[in-house]
């Protein structure tokens, strides 16, 4: 019913090696993370009694749905974007527009078909939350809740995602598109609840409309259910599956009938030859130069071209203000809830702070990542091989256009930087010298880290065998590098005892180590990117625990350059080991030739 798209995913999927190492890879990260919550709640110097493993069932539970939540949203919404999108560069999806394939079969077995691996991952955890269930404080009914949350979740996350690459040309508006529009549409339903203190609304009724749109809330009804008797959609968890499920049916059905209205796109206009007084179809000398494949004056190249195109022309699609225009409503949400609403809370900074610094890290290693994986789709990377380009001309003149590009992702972390040092409210001259020298190393640190996504996304852009895998490695190393984090730091944070979780944060950070050296190196081995593999992990788990420790905004706040050394230090040598290759063995760096060979 699905059409041949969807079958083709369907058989194919499992063929893959990588399909059994990334499920077996899932599961053992969940038996880690079940590790710890363990040693967390019970320990190993006593046995468990019944309240015990109890208490263990209903904190894993708690846990796990929201960790999966978090990652079914992000690699459903970019999974299926990414493959339309992809498509769409290699000109492809004009071949699957030429044949007899109904707009559903396109639609749907796209969509569905990019969400196969990740509804594998969901369904592969169902033995682990029913083991959870056997140890008591988790009814079934529980169970089957949270699946139903968390598969209308990636359902919706998917079909946005899928909508918003039928719409755009370009694979880097997509991806960053269909983060932004998700992060925004999460923060309208929290903001929902700031309605009842502006107008006369009732608060119960606005509750209940977040329940049926917030995910998290959702969750939240789940570990503690209501103890009401309703129909179904009056139930939250199931109001909550039948409204998801309608608007992933409603973005689906939006992009079914739009799907030949917004492609093919963006053709180019030839122009005809016009015939000369003989009849003859050849332009004389006025007509030839004024014949050329893009209409409008004729612009001078700068001295480096890759520069020139990245900044002077439509590299990366056309309407790149409606990205900027997103990404300024989401900021602004965050800022007046975070300097609003939370200024006398505590932790307000980092609530502000994080999730702006994570979302620009996210949108800037996407512009980084498809400013080569456009090239290569479109076929015209091996083209650029062939010139007199150097090295370091193509190097810098990516990284300069990936700047200019991201100027106004880059500029809001910084800023807001500068506005929680100025609006510090330590009263004595010695606590504000230090709250200035904080906000100078963070600044430093911040650039440094943005440096790093930067680099980080041309390497990976050079090096992977395909776009998919590319922009997957890059995108998610930098979503583990900051929630796995946060995840480390709240299973320690729920006792405060490190030493009963020092076997399960070992594994926590080999894991990490793992993952970024298979990113960095793991096809070519380099002892730079190795040693860079292993620093990085470890200088980020250490640097948000001495914030940790040392009770920032207070008397006894740390002092930040201990850090600032290690964070800088770290990522500043990961970003030195990627790039010197790149400008020194440009050939050998991206895989045309080896060392041996030359």
């Amino acid at each position: 019913m699905l059409g041949p798209i969807f079958v083709r995913e369907w058989l194919t999927t499992p063929r893959r090696p990588r399909h059994f190492l990334t499920r077996g890879l899932v599961l053992g990260a969940l038996w880690v993370l079940l590790l710890t919550i363990w040693q967390t709640t019970v320990g190993w110097d006593r046995p468990p009694t019944l309240g015990d493993q109890a208490r263990f069932g209903l904190l894993a539970f708690q846990i796990l749905i929201h960790v999966q939540l978090c990652l079914l949203l992000f690699f459903a919404a970019l999974s299926a974007a990414g493959t339309i999108a992809q498509e769409k560069d290699r000109r492809t999806f004009l071949l699957l527009l030429m044949t007899d394939l109904r707009n559903y079969e396109i639609v749907l077995g796209k969509v569905l078909g990019s969400m196969l691996q990740i509804g594998v991952f969901l369904v592969s955890a169902v033995p682990v939350f029913m083991i959870l269930m056997l140890l008591g404080g988790v009814a079934p009914f529980q169970v089957g809740e949270a699946f139903l949350v968390l598969a209308m979740s990636t359902f919706a996350a998917g079909s946005l995602g899928g909508l918003v690459a039928l719409w755009r040309d370009k694979t880097f508006q997509s991806l960053a598109l269909t983060v932004l529009l998700l992060v925004f549409f999460l923060c309208c339903v929290r903001g929902l609840g700031l309605l009842p203190r502006l107008f006369a609304i009732d608060a119960r009724a606005v509750i209940q409309i977040q329940e049926r749109l917030d995910p998290f809330m959702a969750l939240a009804n789940v570990v503690d259910p209501p103890r009401i008797e309703a129909p179904a959609f009056h139930h939250p968890t199931f109001g909550f599956g039948i409204v998801m499920f309608g608007v992933a049916c409603l973005l689906n059905f939006v992009g079914i009938i739009r799907l030949r209205v917004w492609n093919p796109s963006g053709e180019p206009i030839m122009q005809r030859e016009s015939p000369d007084s003989t009849g003859e179809t050849a332009l004389n000398a006025v007509d030839r130069a004024k014949a050329h494949a893009a209409p409008g004056a004729v612009r001078s190249v700068w001295d480096n071209p890759i520069l020139w195109r990245e900044i002077a022309t439509r590299a990366y699609g056309r309407r790149p203000l409606l990205i900027k225009f997103a990404y300024g409503l989401v900021i602004a949400l965050i800022g007046y809830y975070t300097l609003g609403v939370l200024e006398q809370r505590s932790w307000a900074a980092a609530r502000g702070l994080v999730p702006i610094t994570v979302l620009s890290l996210l949108l800037i290693s996407a512009q980084a990542v498809t400013a080569i994986t456009s090239e290569r789709d479109l076929g015209a990377f091996d083209l650029l091989m062939v010139t007199d380009l150097s090295p370091r001309e193509f190097i810098f003149g990516k990284i300069g256009g990936i700047l200019y590009n991201t100027k106004e992702y880059l500029l809001p972390p910084l800023i807001l930087i500068i506005v929680y040092a100025a609006r510090s409210q330590l009263a004595t001259p010695a606590t504000l010298g230090r709250s200035v020298e904080a906000g100078i190393v963070m600044l430093i640190a911040c650039l440094v880290l943005m440096s790093f996504t930067v680099t980080l996304g041309l390497h990976v852009a050079l090096r992977a065998e395909t776009s998919r895998l590319a922009i997957s490695h890059s995108l998610g190393t930098v979503f583990f590098l900051s929630v796995g984090t946060m995840l480390c730091l709240y299973l320690i944070l729920i006792n405060g005892r490190f030493e009963y979780q020092w076997l399960s944060f070992s594994a926590f950070i080999f894991l990490g180590v793992g993952g970024l050296w298979w990113v960095l190196c793991g096809d070519r081995p380099s002892t730079a990117l190795t040693l860079a593999s292993w620093l990085c992990p470890f200088a980020v788990f250490y640097t948000v625990t001495n914030i940790l420790i040392g009770k920032p905004g207070g008397v006894e706040s740390t002092d930040p350059f201990v850090p600032f050394i290690i964070t800088a230090g770290s990522f500043g040598f990961a970003v030195a080991a990627m790039l010197v290759p790149l400008l020194s063995e440009f050939d050998v760096a991206i895989g045309r030739t080896s060392a041996g060979g030359d």
